[in-house]
């Protein structure tokens, strides 16, 4: 799979902690995961050895992610096609973690019912699928907000 962009150009970036527009977006190997096992479940092999397309594109990322112990991968890396395996993946997960209960409106810097900045509330829908999974993503490691405990059965019912 050599869509006209080397694989090679993967690198590291950093993950920053508010909203900014971001020019060099991110995707974290576990979002490369979640969307093989996506695949693996709508698009299974039906020959016993060879994958299908669309995991055929995302495991030659992880690969070179997983041998050059990478934990991200810019955007602007990934094969055209690769991108848009993961965006449709990401089509299918739920787009925000809002619980409705919003404690920005109220004048916290940080949602605790979301874990989201205030900015990042403000500017969620203007935010593109890898700012939004970034989010996602250090929201989850922090596991402070009120979906990951004191509401965790809300979220259930609201993701489901």
């Amino acid at each position: 799979m050599n869509h006209g962009q080397s694989i090679p150009a993967l690198c590291e970036v950093k993950i920053r902690s508010g909203y900014h527009a971001d020019p060099m977006a991110a995707i974290h190997i576990t979002d490369i995961e979640a969307a093989i096992n996506f695949w693996r479940r709508q698009a299974p092999s039906l020959e016993a050895y060879a994958l299908s397309t669309p995991l055929r594109a995302l495991a030659e990322v992880y690969g070179v992610m997983a041998y050059k112990r990478l934990s991200l991968v810019e955007e602007s890396a990934l094969p055209a096609a690769t991108l848009q395996v993961w965006l449709d993946w990401y089509a299918s997960t739920p787009d925000t973690p809002c619980i409705a209960i919003c404690s920005t409106s109220q004048g916290d810097d940080v949602c605790k019912g979301c874990g989201r900045t205030f900015a990042e509330v403000q500017h969620w829908n203007e935010m593109q699928p890898t700012e939004k999974r970034a989010t996602w993503q250090r929201i989850t490691a922090e596991n402070s907000a009120w979906r990951f405990n004191k509401y965790a059965e809300r979220v259930t019912k609201l993701d489901g």
